[in-house]
């Protein structure tokens, strides 16, 4: 079974309070689930038509533990946390063998 990674990227975050509080929320959760972060922060570089917004990547062990964390009960608390403090893009990806 192949790992999946996360990816979050951030458009825009409208109120860093909330995105605070819904990290704090958030982590807990996806750690319980079976996440490892393994970067986060503003990109060290953009190519091409990439544009330097706040990115998160996180391994999980298959897609479906990655779809199960994100629909699990803890993370959609933080998702209610969060509101509409921030516009993003996440993606789950399964990793090449």
């Amino acid at each position: 079974m192949s790992k999946a990674y996360w990816v979050a990227t951030y458009r825009e975050i409208r109120n860093a309070e909330k995105m605070a509080a819904y990290a704090a929320v958030a982590g807990p959760a996806i750690k319980a689930a079976g996440g490892r972060v393994l970067a986060r922060g503003l990109p060290a570089h953009a190519y091409e038509n990439g544009i330097l917004q706040r990115v998160v990547l996180i391994e999980f062990d298959s897609v479906a533990a990655a779809l199960a964390a994100h629909d699990s009960p803890a993370y959609q608390e933080a998702l209610v946390v969060l509101g509409d403090a921030a516009d993003r893009d996440i993606r789950i990806v399964e990793a090449v063998a």
